[in-house]
């Protein structure tokens, strides 16, 4: 039986979250702090999804308009609902499921619950 590394297996644990009402300068403060290039975003009530944001949609969104740090609220450039990987998933399919989807990072779901983090550059340093 031939066994496979699983998606939890290289997820990262360096998993952060943050209110969508937090201001942009938060968030950034929080992944500097935290040495990490996403946040999820939490839940407003138990119907509600959770969103992602990262250092990628700060860029776009913030950065390069010119807008404050402080004016711009995470909610605001978030995406939601956030695209997650099964922790269960064969590893070997990760890569192509983020890339068809156009997803640099994602965290890694079990149970209905977030346990890890992956991005593409993890792909780099792991054997598939």
């Amino acid at each position: 039986m031939n066994t496979f590394k699983k998606a939890k297996e290289i997820a990262s644990n360096k998993l952060y979250f943050i209110d969508g009402l937090a201001s942009i300068r938060h968030a950034v403060q929080l992944m500097k702090e935290k040495d990490v290039q996403a946040l999820i975003i939490q839940k407003r009530n138990s119907a509600d999804a959770n969103g992602i944001i990262t250092v990628y949609d700060i860029i776009k969104g913030v950065i390069i308009p010119n807008k404050s740090l402080e004016e711009v609220s995470v909610y605001e450039i978030m995406t939601k609902p956030v695209f997650s990987i099964s922790a269960h998933l064969n590893v070997k399919y990760v890569p192509r499921l983020m890339y068809n989807y156009n997803v640099r990072i994602a965290p890694v779901e079990e149970n209905g619950e977030y346990i890890g983090i992956i991005d593409f550059t993890q792909f780099l340093f792991t054997e598939i």
